[in-house]
């Protein structure tokens, strides 16, 4: 995304990177819905299909739990941690000014929805409904890493770089706390390339 000059002070305007994380946000929430409804259209609750020569199955299970199966049987506990995520991450958007926050939020807001979407629609009920999860990785049914969904992965590859991004000091609005005031944007902190 190139930046317009501001005609005021011929300073370059920066632009919200909204449109990156609602998109991103989309296409997350769109693949993980495909996905899942393939699953529950081909393979039957407890079936393990063998891919990869082993290195991932693909089964069918309900998780009413967080992801990767944590903390089973608090179903609307997390319904609700998943709605207040999105409130958060959509409030925040108005102000978000870098390019790795953006794609940050975006993975989790689409994750965080996705799995929403299920926990609202799927039995048994309303808030309370089986998240579908089918990934299991080096072995069936969860043997040696929980079974998972694309909204999990979406989820905990968004906390990583968040963690990352928050390690090098950079916030929403693309600065770095703590820079030298000298290269400044007028906020004591320097301007984050896009990569940033």
């Amino acid at each position: 995304m190139t930046e317009q000059p501001d005609p005021a002070v011929g300073e370059p305007v920066r632009r919200p990177r909204t449109r990156l994380l609602l998109s991103l946000a989309a296409a997350v929430l769109l693949v993980d819905l495909v996905t899942k409804l393939v699953v529950v259209a081909t393979i039957e609750p407890g079936e393990d299909i063998r891919v990869l020569g082993g290195a991932l199955y693909l089964t069918h299970l309900r998780n009413t739990g967080a992801a990767f199966s944590f903390a089973e049987g608090f179903t609307i506990v997390f319904t609700l941690v998943a709605l207040a995520v999105v409130v958060v991450i959509v409030r925040t958007a108005r102000r978000l000014f870098s390019t790795g926050w953006a794609v940050t939020l975006g993975l989790v807001l689409g994750g965080a929805v996705g799995n929403l979407v299920d926990r609202v629609f799927r039995d048994p009920g309303f808030l309370r409904g089986g998240v579908v999860d089918f990934l299991s990785a080096f072995g069936p049914d969860g043997e040696m890493w929980p079974v998972f969904n694309v909204a999990d992965s979406a989820i905990v590859c968004g906390g990583i770089l968040g963690a990352v991004l928050a390690l090098r000091g950079i916030d929403f609005d693309g600065s770095r706390a703590g820079a030298d005031p000298a290269g400044s944007t007028g906020r004591g902190s320097r301007p984050v390339t896009m990569g940033e």
